[in-house]
């Protein structure tokens, strides 16, 4: 049986339509119509609006389950019940830089997750080993290393239909790496990278596509050595994700990133979880997580993500539901079914209030 919602407006991801309905039946929207003279199976909300849910495409844990060291199909599910919470409907799980042994154990439980119903997994996020141990952060250095393509090619295969993004440090793989990747239709996202601007612009004239947490470990602005961050903030079609906690970025430089890339940036969480298991410790030091003293994750939720670009950077509203949803749906590929409201596109949806305070999520 259809359900019906109504607010007192519906952002559908380009436009605001005042007194609409959207209508969504076996989790997806079937109508997006005028609310006059609508009967049914109704819900209608006072003081709020319905937008699209959030994507976050990079989050390595949630209730004290780190998956690079709880690789199983529950953790996934325990991150799903906790993101949706929080209005995040599709989610990429992150590893960090780690055995190709535990890469392959969060494989299996992507595939076992998958066949249990693939609810809210849009695939694994691998964030190394191919990264520049100068710009590691808090990865294990004694893991971090340029590639072989027989090593890239293994990997590949295991995971495929499974793998969707890896981050790398374009300075550190070859054009053939870069290649065979791409060849198996996953997202290369560069980051960790101590890249020349030039090394940057070649590798994105490569075709990678995206660039993980702007500013952070990585080759920075400079005007004399423009670096990845320049490179990133000038080409004019690569995407970059920032994480606006006010600790991994200042909220002023998210605002001059913005109105440089406008809807080229979009927002992640880069959250942990709290542990002291495994070669992943992270602690919370107030609104943030370090490990062995080193910043290492954010406490934030996507919707706490959108509530500080519009607080704290200054993004209308729309935009930073954009920055949110409809722009890391196209970081994904996935924005012919995420990202806006509109038929045949996904049926989880947020309800925020006027003071953007989340009074339901739709799912």
């Amino acid at each position: 049986m259809p359900r019906i919602y109504i607010a007192d407006k519906v952002f559908t991801g380009t436009e605001w339509l005042k007194d609409y309905a959207v209508v969504i039946e076996d989790e997806r929207i079937l109508n997006v119509l005028p609310s006059t003279g609508i009967n049914g199976n109704v819900k209608r909300y006072e003081n709020a609006f319905i937008a699209p849910a959030f994507i976050d495409a990079q989050v390595y844990g949630a209730a004290q389950k780190l998956f690079s060291f709880f690789p199983t199909k529950e953790t996934l599910q325990i991150m799903y019940d906790t993101f949706i919470k929080e209005g995040t409907a599709l989610f990429q799980p992150t590893l960090a830089t780690n055995t190709i042994d535990v890469f392959k154990k969060a494989i299996d439980a992507v595939r076992d997750y998958r066949s249990s119903g693939w609810k809210g997994v849009h695939g694994l996020h691998l964030e190394g080993p191919w990264l520049n141990k100068l710009k590691r952060g808090a990865h294990m250095e004694s893991l971090i290393h340029s590639p072989t393509i027989a090593e890239v090619r293994d990997l590949l295969d295991y995971g495929s239909g499974v793998i969707s993004m890896i981050t790398i440090a374009p300075e550190v793989c070859s054009k053939e790496v870069i290649e065979l990747i791409l060849s198996h239709n996953i997202i290369i996202s560069a980051g960790h990278s101590s890249a020349t601007y030039k090394e940057a612009i070649d590798g994105f004239n490569l075709g990678i596509s995206t660039v993980t947490h702007l500013f952070n470990a990585m080759s920075p602005f400079s005007h004399r050595a423009p670096g990845l961050a320049g490179a990133t903030m000038n080409h004019p079609t690569v995407l970059a994700s920032i994480i606006p906690d006010g600790y991994h970025v200042d909220f002023e430089a998210v605002a001059i990133a913005k109105k440089i890339m406008g809807e080229r940036l979009f927002a992640i969480t880069d959250a942990v979880t709290e542990t002291a298991d495994g070669p992943y410790q992270h602690h919370l030091a107030g609104e943030k997580y370090e490990s062995s003293g080193i910043l290492s994750g954010s406490v934030l939720s996507m919707h706490k993500a959108f509530k500080n670009l519009v607080t704290k950077v200054g993004v209308e509203t729309e935009e930073a539901l954009r920055m949110c949803s409809l722009y890391p749906a196209i970081a994904l590929k996935s924005d012919h079914l995420y990202g806006k409201i509109a038929p045949g596109y996904s049926g989880q949806l947020i309800v925020p209030g006027n003071e953007l305070e989340l009074i339901d999520v739709i799912s």
